[in-house]
């Protein structure tokens, strides 16, 4: 187990708060921060450049691509795996086991939850397990997630459900699916939203 910024095997630009726990072995990219009382468990990947906050617990065995934010109070257990660019707000809750009972051994039936890239998950938000967040979707803060989410997608309430589109950018498009920070445009389709292509560039 480490303890502290004497990570080793890691590199010399990983950060660990002299609070916080990282147990052996694990892979964690260069930039990354862990921040005071979090605890990684073992046999985690977890990329370049994310900022994992105060009181984090993590594993065993979960990935995270690189740049994701993890903010305060957030469990990330196994079966969850988050892909680059990913933003968990403080304290959303992520579950592995959809009928959890104290007695009951469920360890053979965790349900695999993959968020897609950039997309941003808001404080108390829950995720139900065995679901895929799309690509830059955005769920609001509080909402309960109960099935999968299409790329772009902006999520409300309990169950969630779609009331809108972001852009890539994170704004909510109006109509003409321009996002009003960038130009960017979009499409919509019977399949989800995707951005057009000439607008790429403009990312």
């Amino acid at each position: 187990m480490v303890h502290g910024t004497a990570m080793a095997g890691q590199p010399e630009a990983v950060f660990v708060h002299e609070s916080a726990y990282v147990d052996a072995p694990n892979q964690i990219g260069v930039g990354t921060k862990i921040w005071h009382f979090s605890h990684v468990l073992p046999n985690c990947t977890i990329g370049e450049n994310c900022t994992i906050g105060q009181n984090v617990m993590i594993g065993p065995n979960v990935r995270i691509g690189n740049d994701c934010k993890i903010q305060n109070n957030v469990s990330i257990y196994t079966g969850v795996e988050l892909e680059d660019g990913v933003f968990c707000g403080p304290s959303c809750v992520f579950t592995n086991v959809l009928n959890p009972r104290a007695t009951v051994s469920r360890k053979t039936e965790f349900k695999k939850t993959l968020v897609r890239y950039g997309a941003t998950i808001g404080a108390n938000a829950t995720i139900v397990c065995g679901h895929t967040i799309g690509a830059f979707a955005f769920i609001a803060a509080g909402a309960v997630v109960t099935r999968d989410v299409l790329d772009f997608a902006l999520m409300v309430g309990g169950p969630a459900k779609r009331i809108g589109w972001m852009s890539k950018s994170g704004e909510r498009l109006g109509k003409d699916l321009i996002c009003p920070r960038d130009g960017s445009r979009y499409h919509e389709s019977d399949h989800g939203l995707s951005l057009v292509e000439e607008a790429s560039a403009k990312l």
